[in-house]
């Protein structure tokens, strides 16, 4: 968590999220009541004092928001993970959900959501210029600016194209929210670039050209941040491994953790499972064994990918429950051992355009709660 520690040492403003309002939420036995109630009335559109599948729809998607997943319908292993959510309300066969299970079943996915930022923080960072107006000063930005132009590759490029994607290639360490982000390009770099390029643009690309121009278009991007700051949520993740090494480790944990993840798991005549059902059973595993969601990070998902096939595990074949277990603890290992020796870092920035909790109304308390 090196990195977290230097954003937050090297932005003026930050927050961290770290899982403790979610805890401290649960932990308030009156509070969280209070907080499932509203969230109950308000999810019971036929006030039965029960909630349908349909109705709890909108918890499971704002769940998904929460978990920072694409929304339903986006992507197989995500719908995977949502049709898990919405199985642990109605424990795979209820029609209906009562208020003491929605409570329990929710207050179980807020604790694992709070273990989750506990183990990796988001930081919060308020973009104001500031940063990008050092690194312009500094003498790192000439050698990091021409390294990015020299990977660019637009042979009939204007002046405008060079900029607009070398602004793309910018980190928040420069100072600069995504660019990936449409409301930055359309409200901070296309803006800058069109009022401070103009004639320019018709001149041939050279390197002196563009770092010239480019410095001078940095410049007046960091003022508009000043005017306009941008809130940008950093995370910074290393899967190596320890997380499985550990679960690994504890019998007792191992066999607990794969008993509850093959609960919803369905199974022929015979009690036997399809190995198809390998990689949701392993997304259910995931925060045990210190792992990302399948489908959230796609350097992961090609270990898995690399594992499964060294172990024939997408052979689709029917087997035993202690075969299927044994696979799956196969599988960890396998893959314990490739982020041992290789690990998988990842680095998420994405724009805030709202408070963090209301993204999703599943945080939000209700008005009259005391946290």
């Amino acid at each position: 968590m090196e990195k977290n520690e230097e954003m937050k040492m090297k932005s003026s403003e930050s927050q961290v999220m770290d899982g403790s309002d979610i805890m401290k939420l649960v932990g308030n036995e009156r509070v969280f009541s209070n907080f499932v109630e509203h969230k109950f009335q308000e999810l019971d559109t036929d006030q039965d004092g029960k909630l349908s599948v349909k109705e709890l729809q909108p918890a499971v998607a704002d769940i998904g928001v929460a978990l920072g997943l694409p929304a339903q319908g986006s992507s197989p292993e995500s719908d995977h993970i949502y049709s898990e959510v919405l199985q642990e309300f109605t424990h795979g066969k209820q029609e209906k959900v009562s208020k003491t299970e929605f409570k329990e079943v929710l207050s179980d996915i807020l604790l694992g959501m709070a273990a989750g930022l506990k183990r990796d923080p988001i930081v919060l960072l308020r973009m104001d210029g500031e940063d990008l107006l050092e690194f312009v000063k500094s003498p790192a930005f000439e050698p990091e600016t021409l390294s990015l132009y020299s990977e660019l590759e637009l042979p009939d490029g204007s002046l405008k194209d060079y900029i607009i994607k070398t602004f793309e290639k910018l980190t928040v360490d420069q100072g600069m929210p995504p660019a990936s982000d449409s409301w930055v390009m359309s409200n901070v770099v296309e803006p800058v670039v069109e009022s401070c390029i103009g004639a320019s643009n018709e001149q041939p690309v050279t390197q002196e050209t563009f770092l010239a121009e480019f410095k001078k278009v940095a410049e007046s991007a960091a003022q508009r941040l000043k005017e306009q700051p941008v809130i940008v949520a950093h995370s910074e993740n290393t899967f190596d491994g320890s997380g499985i090494k550990r679960l690994l480790s504890n019998k007792f944990e191992l066999d607990k953790t794969l008993d509850s993840a093959l609960k919803t798991i369905p199974r022929d005549k015979h009690g036997k499972i399809s190995k198809e059902y390998l990689r949701v059973a392993l997304d259910v595993l995931a925060p045990s064994a210190g792992l990302p969601p399948v489908g959230a990070v796609d350097q992961m998902d090609n270990v898995i990918k690399e594992v499964c096939k060294m172990l024939d595990a997408d052979d689709g074949k029917m087997v035993k429950e202690e075969e299927f277990k044994k696979l799956l603890t196969e599988i960890l290992g396998s893959m314990m051992l490739q982020l041992e020796g290789n690990p998988v870092s990842v680095s998420t920035n994405s724009v805030v355009h709202e408070p963090l909790a209301s993204a999703s109304t599943l945080l939000q308390p209700p008005p009259n709660s005391e946290m």
